[in-house]
C-alpha cells in the first residue's frame, strides 16, 4: 500500500470529517500552547528577521490549522510592539501535508482569516495589517520540502507518529505478515515486529531531522507534538491499546461475515509510539539539533455533545483512519466497525483507565 497516495484525514466539514472530530488534538495543543508561543518568541528575539518563515507540517484541514497561525502571529506582533516598538515582520506561512489532504477547506477559510487580520489591525492605532503570505506545500515531510535556510520556526502536531510506510520487516520472503494476530505491536507479536516498527521510525525521524536542519536558519527551532509511550514496554494501556481494540472490533466483524480473515491477517498500521529514550537517542545520533525540552503529558478526558468517551474516540479515530480502512477492507464496513470500536472502548474504560501518552519536543538548530 502506498501510504502517501492513500492516507489522509477525512476532508470536508461533515459529521465524520477531521474538521468536526479533532477536538482532542486541539485540547492537547492548547495544553502546551504557552511553550509553543514562548519558543516562537525566542526565535524572533534571537534572529530578528524582517521576513519570518513558519511551517506547519502535517497541518491537515480542520480549524486547528489557522487557529495556530493566529496565535503565533499575535505573539510575534505583540513582541514587536512591546520590545522593539516597531511593526511586525512579514509572515511567510507554509502549510504542509500529503497531497491527498483537503487543502481546499483551508483556503476556503482564508477570506475569514484575512478579515480577522484587518479587524485586528483596526483595533490598534497607527498600525496596519500584518503582511502574511500563506502557501500550501503538499508532500511527505520525510524528505526535503523547502529551500535551504528559509524557515525560522517549524510546528508539527500529531503527525510524526505516522510512519512513511508500513515497515518492510513485518513480512517474510513470500510477503506474508509476521504479525497475523495484531495490526500493531501487541503481546501476540513476535520480537521481529517491534524491531521492524522501531527501525522504520528511526529511519523516518532521522530523515525528518536532517531535512528540517537544512531548511531552518541557525537558531531556528521546532515544536513537535506526537503520541508516544511511557517506558520501553510496547504493550500497555496507552496508544497501543487503542490499536488492540480496533483489531478486536475487526475480529468481531469477521464473526458476522463482514470481514474476511485473510484481509485482517494482511492489515498493518503505519504508526509508531516512541518512548522518551528512543526520541533522545535518535536526536543525539543525528546531531542536527539540540533538545531544549522533552516533556510527557496526558489529555484530560472530557465528554461533549452527549456522547460517551468511546464514541468520541471512535469518531476521532475514524476521521483519521477511514481512508486506510476503506482502501483495505472496503467502505461497506466503516460505519459498523467504528460503532463497534466505540462500544469496546467504553467497555474497556469501565474496567480500567486507558492512558494515551503525548510528547512535546522542542529542538533548536545551533
Amino acid at each position: 500500500m502506498d501510504v502517501e497516495k492513500v492516507f489522509h484525514m477525512t476532508g470536508g466539514v461533515g459529521e465524520t470529517s477531521y474538521s468536526k472530530n479533532s477536538s482532542l488534538q486541539k485540547k492537547a495543543s492548547d495544553m502546551v500552547k504557552h511553550i509553543t508561543l514562548e519558543t516562537v518568541e525566542e526565535v524572533y528575539l534571537a534572529t530578528k528577521p524582517k521576513s519570518i518563515g513558519i511551517a506547519d507540517l502535517g497541518c491537515s484541514s480542520g480549524p486547528n490549522t489557522l487557529s495556530n497561525i493566529k496565535d503565533i502571529l499575535d505573539k510575534i506582533e505583540g513582541t514587536s510592539r512591546n520590545i522593539f516598538q516597531q511593526s511586525a515582520p512579514e509572515f511567510r506561512v507554509f502549510l504542509n501535508d500529503l497531497p491527498t489532504n483537503d487543502f481546499n477547506s483551508i483556503f476556503q477559510a482564508l477570506p475569514e482569516f484575512h478579515h480577522w487580520l484587518k479587524q485586528k489591525g483596526n483595533d490598534h492605532e497607527n498600525r496596519g495589517t500584518s503582511k502574511i503570505y500563506v502557501a500550501a506545500y503538499p508532500g511527505s515531510f520525510y524528505g526535503r520540502l523547502f529551500p535551504d535556510n528559509c524557515l525560522h520556526f517549524i510546528y508539527s502536531s500529531y503527525s510524526l507518529h505516522w510512519l512513511s510506510r508500513v515497515p518492510r520487516g513485518l513480512y517474510d520472503e513470500q510477503g506474508n505478515s509476521l504479525n497475523k494476530n495484531s495490526i500493531y505491536i501487541s503481546e501476540h507479536s513476535p520480537s521481529e515486529v517491534s524491531k521492524a516498527y522501531f527501525n522504520q521510525f528511526k529511519e523516518d525521524f532521522s530523515l525528518f531531522l536532517q531535512s528540517r536542519s537544512d531548511e531552518l536558519v541557525n537558531g531556528g527551532k521546532m515544536v513537535l507534538i506526537l503520541l508516544g509511550r511511557e517506558g520501553f514496554n510496547h504493550v500497555d494501556r496507552g496508544n497501543s491499546f487503542f490499536w488492540k481494540i480496533l483489531y478486536q472490533a475487526l475480529q468481531n466483524l469477521i464473526s458476522k461475515g463482514d470481514v474476511e480473515k485473510e484481509k485482517l491477517d494482511s492489515y498493518e498500521v503505519h504508526f509508531y509510539a516512541p518512548c522518551k529514550e528512543e526520541i533522545e537517542e535518535i536526536t543525539r545520533k543525528n546531531g542536527c539539533f539540540e533538545v531544549e525540552r522533552l516533556e510527557m503529558f496526558e489529555i484530560e478526558k472530557t465528554i461533549g455533545k452527549g456522547m460517551s468517551y468511546g464514541t468520541m474516540v471512535a469518531m476521532t479515530v475514524r476521521s483519521i483512519q477511514e481512508s486506510m480502512v476503506a482502501h483495505h477492507f472496503g467502505e461497506a464496513i466503516v460505519e459498523g466497525l467504528f460503532k463497534e470500536y466505540g462500544r469496546l472502548v467504553d467497555e474497556e474504560m469501565a474496567k480500567e483507565d486507558i492512558r494515551p501518552i503525548t510528547f512535546l519536543l522542542v529542538l533548536r538548530k545551533p
